[in-house]
């Protein structure tokens, strides 16, 4: 038998077992059209039986269709059944009774819903009690909802930020599971080998019991509960209208954090919002932007237009799963999007500012996220933690009061959601916003204040999106062996291999260089999407000169973005 009839019967048996009738439609035209001899089917084939789909510390994620490597309900239901064995071993080990509380959210993406009640069906038939959400809502209330019900798991289904084709199954432990401060964080190792390894083990969709009822529809209370709770977080409205004085523009891009953010700004007293319209609306194929992420260009345009219109003082813009938040202000008399690290930065001297906090209280961020966070810390008598990237680490950090990281992520509220939180963050810059506004004061102003008390830190991102997945790890491997001597004039004193571990954090895949002039750069691969990424960060002390420091790190920075283009091939 040649690799081609091989490869036809695989997907002939991977079609009979499959649940879903449009993707056993699709396998079953890509093997007559590979039978014909063309081409095309053959690679689509090939990709899509290269391997399962692989299950990591984000979950699932990946593109929509037929086969094992990507996104369907075959795919679903033997990940629901890994994790359905995996809750009932960690029960049984531990010597509770092993019926597991899920609860199981989903967003607007094409399959979301279906992929939703397909686990509920699979965690109701291996003696598990499942919840679902009563509607497409964001994923920080699947996270609330994971505490608040002290769950043992929650899984939400999306891709967040990804492009429309794209679908993903995300996995929180808690409850009786998992416990301390990862309580009701998303997964870590060895959580996802050890919930990989049952999913390896389903051999047939037909072999896993899939209940027809028995679930539950999560009340409606709870999503009020995570409103009331959000809201609080500036307080009650006062009397004096400085909230309501405050005009916000607000996007959702196409997702489903619209009501979510409209009803907890409205509760805190935010009642002059203004949504795109022709964004607001849950949409899957995200018809107004190319990707779905206001990080990308061209994806918040409409916004800024409308403030423009309105003359509003602040955009809101959240991805489609309203996990992020993206801020934008009139910087220069410009509308701007703010930096991640710059809005981490704001939140973090607003939160650590309060006092009140308890001993060993600490603010954290992802080790590619800026070192201001560590100097608003030590200034406020809090401890300060870096962690690798993602919020499955940040949200574990002890003590943990606020955290962030680059990508838009903010967690301002750890004892409600232990992840980021667009929803949440999204209020208390708000509230910052009309305080200054009270006092004739704009966000510009504060970001000003930043750099007099902790000088310029100015960060910037360079990647590369790459077609041929194999150019990746190749490319990792020649920059390890041959880092770069010199960068934006200065030479490189510190490289470090971050695969042997760095500045006491676990081993992960990443370069980092160090310049004699304070220059850094981290460069690592993407997690989720098919990217390389390199963080950039220039630093100029404190200085009352705040135009003059930030035009040498500007020159400084475009400098380093030069050279670490070139160094990523992408000159």
């Amino acid at each position: 038998m040649n690799e081609l009839s091989a490869l036809i019967d695989r997907a002939r048996e991977w079609a009979a077992d499959d649940p879903d009738a449009d993707t056993r439609e699709e396998l079953d035209a890509l093997i007559v059209a590979a039978e014909a001899g063309y081409d095309d089917a053959v690679h689509q084939l090939q990709d899509r039986f290269r391997g399962m789909l692989e299950f990591g510390t984000a979950g699932l994620r990946g593109a929509l269709g037929a086969g094992p490597n990507r996104m369907n309900r075959a795919v679903v239901i033997r990940a629901a059944a890994g994790l359905a064995h995996y809750l009932t071993d960690a029960l049984n080990d531990a010597g509770e009774k092993p019926s597991a509380t899920v609860v199981i959210g989903f967003d607007a993406r094409h399959g979301s819903r279906q992929f939703a009640l397909d686990t509920a069906a699979v965690m109701t038939a291996a003696g598990h009690r499942a919840h679902v959400m009563p509607r497409l809502l964001p994923t920080p209330v699947l996270a609330y909802a994971t505490r608040a019900m002290n769950a043992d798991a929650g899984v939400m289904v999306t891709a967040s930020h990804n492009p429309p084709q794209d679908n993903g199954y995300k996995v929180y432990l808690g409850g009786r599971v998992v416990t301390g401060d990862g309580q009701g964080a998303q997964i870590v190792s060895p959580f996802d080998a050890e919930i990989a390894e049952r999913i390896s083990q389903v051999h047939a969709v037909a072999d896993v019991p899939r209940a027809a009822e028995g679930w539950e529809t999560i009340g409606a209370d709870l999503v009020f509960q995570y409103v009331a709770a959000t809201s609080a977080l500036v307080g009650a409205p006062q009397g004096d209208g400085t909230r309501g004085d405050i005009k916000i523009v607000l996007t959702p891009l196409h997702g489903v954090g619209g009501d979510a953010v409209e009803t907890v700004l409205s509760s805190a007293g935010f009642g002059n919002v203004h949504t795109v319209p022709q964004q607001a609306q849950p949409d899957p194929d995200f018809p107004t932007v190319d990707f779905p992420n206001p990080e990308e260009p061209g994806a918040i345009d409409l916004a800024l237009a409308l403030a423009q219109e309105e003359s509003a003082d602040l955009v809101i813009a959240n991805d489609p799963d309203a996990d992020r938040c993206a801020v934008a202000t009139v910087i220069d008399g410009q509308w701007t999007m703010l930096h991640g690290d710059v809005v981490g930065s704001l939140l973090g001297e607003r939160i650590a500012a309060r006092g009140k906090h308890s001993a060993g209280a600490v603010l954290a961020n992802s080790i590619v996220s800026s070192q201001q966070l560590g100097r608003i810390a030590q200034r406020h008598g809090l401890r300060h933690a870096h962690t690798l990237t993602g919020f499955k680490w940040i949200a574990r950090e002890p003590g943990l009061v606020f955290g962030y990281e680059e990508a838009l992520g903010y967690c301002v509220a750890p004892d409600l959601v232990r992840d980021k939180d667009g929803v949440s963050a999204a209020v208390l810059i708000a509230d910052y916003v009309a305080d200054l506004k009270a006092q004739g004061r704009t966000l510009a102003d504060a970001i000003d204040d930043l750099a007099r008390a902790y000088g310029v830190h100015l960060t910037r991102q360079v990647s590369g999106r790459f077609d041929d997945l194999s150019k990746i790890p190749a490319l990792m491997t020649r920059l390890l062996a041959e880092p770069p001597a010199t960068l934006a004039g200065s030479p490189v004193i510190h490289t470090d291999d971050m695969n042997e571990g760095f500045q006491g954090l676990p081993p992960t895949n990443g370069l980092h260089l160090a310049t004699e002039s304070g220059a850094r750069v981290i460069i690592r691969p993407s997690g989720t999407e098919p990217k390389i990424k390199a963080y950039l960060e220039v630093v100029e002390e404190p200085s009352e000169d705040v135009a003059a420091a930030r035009s040498r790190a500007e020159s400084a920075m475009d400098a380093l973005v030069t050279d670490v283009r070139e160094a990523l091939g992408l000159a």
